[in-house]
């Protein structure tokens, strides 16, 4: 199997371990983040495995810069058959007392960026009657948190989000689905990025007749997978 898959927040923890899981089946990797400088490792490791490695500088929190990463990506490697959207932002604070700027720049990061990607592949995803969106979500969707409210809040729009799309483009042949990750990531634990990553390939490759709009991720013990 191969095709393109446009991983966005990209870095050395989960995005790392989704693209080399993708790369080593075949497919060409669009890594588009906040500094490409950064990516030059990443690049160099998953270039090692034979696959076209492509590094995009954007800021997921400006709808033009990544509207124009995400252009590049396409005239460059083509048309994503893979999605992968992996922003989030901390942002500490009590709902009574957050910062409002940063609360709105968390949104911006979490929220409308995954929005903004979403609609930049949807097309040639419709067109061709394929086409696989993963969006990273987390507890913080489910649980909202008293100290961080800007996180929660910004998760639970993704959430809510990834539900909506999902909807809007199943009958386009196109799978959405949030990954609802309820835990830390940590190399070596259950929710070591490179196990999770095993994830995202399955979804990805899974037949429609199993496709839903959320999968959650939890220890056995929490009921979860």
């Amino acid at each position: 199997m191969s095709g393109i898959v446009a991983v966005v927040a990209a870095g050395p923890g989960l995005g790392l371990s989704i693209a080399r899981r993708f790369a080593a089946e075949g497919f060409d990797v669009a890594l588009v983040a906040r500094s490409r400088d950064r990516l030059a490792p990443i690049v160099e490791e998953l270039t090692a495995l034979g696959v076209r490695v492509q590094a995009v500088e954007a800021d997921v929190a400006d709808e033009a810069s990544l509207r124009t990463a995400m252009a590049e990506v396409r005239r460059v490697l083509g048309d994503p058959d893979v999605l992968v959207y992996n922003a989030s932002e901390y942002v500490e604070g009590r709902p009574t007392e957050v910062d409002y700027g940063r609360f709105v720049h968390g949104l911006l990061v979490g929220v409308a960026g995954a929005l903004v990607a979403v609609q930049e592949v949807a097309p040639a995803m419709r067109a061709r009657g394929s086409g696989t969106v993963l969006l990273t979500g987390s507890e913080a969707a489910l649980r909202p948190s008293v100290k961080a409210a800007g996180l929660g809040v910004a998760k639970a729009g993704l959430r809510n989000l990834a539900l909506s799309v999902a909807a809007d483009l199943r009958d386009d042949g196109v799978h959405v689905t949030t990954v609802t990750i309820r835990g830390v990531l940590k190399p070596g634990t259950f929710f070591d990025p490179d196990r999770i990553a095993e994830h995202y390939w399955r979804l990805h490759t899974a037949p429609a007749s199993e496709w839903e709009p959320e999968f959650t991720l939890s220890r056995p013990e929490d009921g979860g997978n």
